[in-house]
């Protein structure tokens, strides 16, 4: 049986989802920005709680129907982070925060990942 959580004198347990995105550094406050208009992203007595990774190096090739055109090379392109943030085990909320994600993301098809916490 799957636990919902628990609660103890000092700390309240729930399941989760956490929603990791990944996106250039440089856009980074302008989709928060978005997000925590549509959702607080409250945890406790604090909103706007998020984790940003430090910068790395996202690797793919266009395909025939990407925006670049298919291309032969691989692309690298540095500075690159990853930004998580946990939302309630809500699927519609979910299904908001990934439409809200693509309406303001600068990539055609933003990697974004889902799990259960």
């Amino acid at each position: 049986m799957a636990m919902r959580g628990f609660e103890t004198s000092s700390v309240r347990m729930e399941r989760l989802l956490l929603v990791t995105v990944q996106m250039p550094a440089e856009d980074v406050d302008r989709i928060m920005e978005h997000m925590v208009q549509a959702v607080p992203l409250t945890m406790g007595k604090y909103d706007s709680n998020a984790y940003q990774s430090a910068a790395g190096i996202e690797r793919y090739r266009p395909l025939e129907g990407a925006a670049a055109g298919a291309e032969n090379e691989v692309r690298k392109r540095p500075g690159v982070v990853e930004v998580s943030f946990e939302l309630e085990e809500d699927q519609a909320l979910l299904e908001r925060v990934v439409e809200l994600i693509f309406q303001v993301h600068s990539y055609q098809e933003p990697v974004i990942r889902v799990e259960s916490i």
